[in-house]
């Protein structure tokens, strides 16, 4: 298969590009098993409570995360590609089937689209997040609520959850 290239549009995107020192075959392993993935997906002391994967395109990917005073917030999205150990694309503009989403993230209160990509690096894996805006001020909001942090801590418990296999 062809490497799809994604060209960054800073005005409309946040990256994370971070080399780990676990194998890319567990990193995706914990992206896309549900029960591992409640483990690290959300920075703590937030939790993942209820996670639903159905890995193929048009397949759900829905999450539901409890902050720290009790509140839950639900995150429903919908893959649009998947591509074993290396790529992983969905929306919550979307839910599954393709189904147009009535309402955005509440986390950051409008939709965006998420590459993760995995590259071999040795015995790690390279790691690059992109997350696509549909326009500035969109952008500005998830950094503003903590894009980098957020992700960087995710990422950090996901090698730690990875390292405890």
């Amino acid at each position: 298969m062809a490497r799809t290239v994604h060209k960054i549009d800073p005005r409309l995107d946040l990256v994370l590009e971070r080399v780990v020192d676990v194998p890319r075959e567990l990193v995706w392993k914990a992206w896309t098993a549900p029960e591992y993935l409640m483990k690290w997906f959300t920075p703590a002391p937030w939790q993942t409570t209820e996670c639903e994967i159905e890995l193929r395109p048009g397949g759900i990917f829905r999450t539901v995360m409890r902050s720290p005073d009790g509140t839950d917030h639900l995150n429903v999205g919908c893959y649009l590609e998947v591509v074993e150990n290396e790529r992983l694309i969905w929306t919550d503009a979307l839910e599954g089937g393709y189904r147009p989403s009535t309402s955005p993230n509440d986390c950051i209160d409008s939709f965006f689209t998420a590459i993760i990509m995995l590259e071999p690096n040795g015995s790690g894996t390279k790691y690059t997040v992109i997350a696509l805006h549909p326009d500035e001020e969109s952008r500005k909001r998830h950094e503003e609520r903590g894009f980098q942090d957020g992700w960087g801590t995710a990422l950090d418990q996901l090698v730690t959850f990875i390292k405890t296999l």
